[in-house]
């Protein structure tokens, strides 16, 4: 099935609460991503291709555990330590995904929040570099034991909204944060390329393709496509 195709889905959702991804759904950061853990698979005589297939949407060391499997935890922790310094360091590159600025302004005095595997630091570095203002509410690496792709971020960012995770809808770009918000129980628009191939209910190529209107019953539709 090609990557941008999801059949017999609605174009239209209702939820009571927007649950935001950031890397590859408002942020694009691909540039730097790719440039860190490249640098990160050549030191560890890794291929980079196959990095790059694991990387996108978990936390560092959850990504690390499954391409080194054999390396104390401590090690990942402490190697994605300095990765996520690099990281935050480093915003070259680093741009809105297109309509995010748009579609973040129509959320206002909507209820949503960022969840992110990204730790707050980092977060806050490159929705700035994106020139993005970011959400009240968040969920970031910090906030949560387990990594994307297990739901915790999720129902923790529903929980803080005071939000059924029936009533969430999730806009999520990588495989490991689409299975999260199934996983969560909660309807998943994917964004962007690699979005189409991980199961979301409807698959969006960027921002500039959804709408969100306010329904009078305190809740919101939806518009994608």
């Amino acid at each position: 099935m090609p990557a941008t195709t999801v059949p017999s889905v609605p174009s239209v959702l209702t939820a009571r609460a927007l649950l935001l991804d950031m890397d590859g759904t408002l942020v694009d950061s691909d540039a730097v991503v790719e440039r860190i853990w490249r640098r990160w698979a050549e030191q560890h005589g890794l291929d980079g291709d196959e990095v790059m297939k694991v990387v996108h949407g978990r936390q560092g060391h959850a990504s690390m555990a499954l391409l080194l499997p054999d390396r104390p935890m401590e090690q990942n922790h402490a190697d994605n330590a300095r990765l996520l310094a690099e990281e935050t360091a480093d915003v070259q590159g680093v741009v809105p995904i297109a309509g995010a600025p748009e579609f973040l302004a129509s959320l206002r005095g909507l209820p949503h929040a960022l969840v992110t595997s990204a730790d707050a630091a980092l977060a806050a570095a490159r929705m700035a570099a994106a020139g993005l203002g970011m959400p009240e509410v968040r969920v970031t690496a910090e906030s949560v034991g387990a990594s994307k792709p297990d739901p915790e971020g999720f129902l923790k960012g529903a929980a803080e909204l005071g939000v059924a995770p029936e009533d969430c809808v999730v806009f999520e770009d990588s495989g490991a944060g689409i299975q999260a918000g199934l996983a969560a129980g909660m309807r998943v628009v994917g964004v962007g390329p690699r979005a189409g191939f991980h199961g979301p209910d409807v698959v969006v190529g960027d921002l500039r393709g959804v709408r969100v209107e306010a329904v009078g019953d305190g809740s919101m539709r939806v518009y994608v496509g």
